[in-house]
């Protein structure tokens, strides 16, 4: 019995730290004192951005850490806490600083972008980011731009030259 409990223990800390391993960015919120109700409407908003939601013992979070050489995150393990794990980088982040916005007893308190354990100030900053989307668009405008003002300048010109002739 002592054993099986060991064993699902083992288990779930191998899965905190595949989860923080694999994700883009994870980020570590208090949640103490929202409702049910708020809790479900952010769980449903997550999950719009194909986000995971979790809540785990603040230990075993702390032994995923440890193994994912992530030991600086065990700082903000203090209370009830949740995870939220996304492929996108900045897209946990974004989800869940609008929702505090809204809701203040939901607290950032840290995270882990792109293997590097963060602060809620850097959270906070990266949730100001556009998605991978809208960064893609905004580059993909500043590539189209000087092709625009180069096809208008040939345009202009050859109607010059057919207003001349």
């Amino acid at each position: 019995m002592k054993q099986n409990v060991l064993d699902a223990k083992v288990e779930i800390v191998e899965e905190i730290t595949g989860k923080l391993n694999a994700a883009a960015s994870s980020v570590v919120v208090q949640y103490r004192g929202l409702t049910v109700a708020e809790v479900t409407e952010l769980r449903c908003l997550l999950r719009a951005e194909n986000i995971e939601f979790k809540v785990y013992k603040n230990s075993m979070v702390s032994r995923a850490a440890d193994a994912a050489n992530l030991s600086d995150l065990n700082a903000s393990l203090v209370g009830p806490n949740a995870i939220a794990f996304g492929d996108d980088a900045v897209a946990p982040a974004r989800v869940l600083a609008n929702f505090a916005k809204k809701h203040e007893a939901l607290v950032i308190k840290s995270g882990v972008i792109e293997g590097t354990v963060v602060d809620a100030e850097t959270v906070n900053k990266f949730a100001k980011l556009p998605n991978k989307e809208g960064l893609i668009s905004m580059f993909l405008g500043c590539l189209q731009s000087p092709v625009i003002k180069f096809a208008c300048a040939i345009k202009a010109v050859a109607e010059a030259k057919e207003e001349n002739a």
